[in-house]
């Protein structure tokens, strides 16, 4: 994997998001959106990392940055496990690398979009488990969420806010409630907010991001 985008703050960072970009896109994705939080966050760094370029089956198999294969969309989405658990991995060491330097792991935040968002999930509440900040769930799901999901204490204090667009044609809104269920369901604090968008970003929705990392960082 390529090195990730490293956002530096103004001021000594005591705290860090990292922060997954989508299918096809890059690591530069979400640099804007990362020096906006940054205007609000004073003290939080910004990790973007890059995912590897691959065949996507789905697309014609074409290859393009992507955290694992999408084989087949229906009846469920069917995706290369393996390639999954290694993205999920690279997200474990992001992680570690930051507590290594000072950051304090409650203190830090995952934060995808679509596929990056579905690697955070897995990542959070299916490898990782040691402590966290908090989780943005933007337009995902959870393919590896299931009826039999069981946390574990440290992974059932995580909060989450799950974010996505009313009409999203490419992660449905039901494919997010059904990711946010499961997380309520185990008692999980997870948040839900729905805006008039497609598969996209919106400026209102930057805004209650930076809202719920302050409440977070303060």
């Amino acid at each position: 994997m390529s090195a990730p985008l490293i956002i530096e703050p103004a001021t000594t960072a005591d705290s860090c998001v990292i922060w997954l970009h989508g299918l096809g896109a890059d690591r530069y994705d979400f640099l804007p959106v990362a020096e906006a939080l940054q205007q609000r966050l004073l003290r939080t760094r910004f990790v973007l990392p890059q995912a590897p370029t691959q065949a996507v089956t789905i697309n014609g198999g074409w290859a393009m940055p992507s955290w694992y294969d999408i084989l087949a969309m229906s009846p469920a989405r069917a995706i290369n496990q393996a390639q999954l658990e290694q993205s999920a991995q690279a997200v474990i060491t992001l992680i570690e690398a930051q507590r290594d330097h000072g950051i304090d792991p409650r203190r830090i935040f995952l934060a995808g979009f679509s596929q990056g968002g579905a690697v955070v999930y897995h990542t959070a509440f299916l490898r990782w488990a040691g402590p966290l900040g908090g989780v943005l769930a933007l337009s995902t799901y959870a393919p590896t969420f299931g009826a039999d999901l069981k946390l574990s204490l440290s992974q059932a204090s995580l909060p989450v806010l799950c974010l996505h667009g009313s009409q999203d044609n490419v992660v449905l809104p039901s494919m997010g409630r059904v990711a946010y269920e499961c997380l309520v369901q185990n008692k999980v604090a997870a948040e839900w907010k729905e805006y008039p968008m497609a598969h996209e970003v919106l400026p209102d929705e930057i805004r209650d991001i930076a809202d719920w990392l302050a409440v977070r960082l303060d």
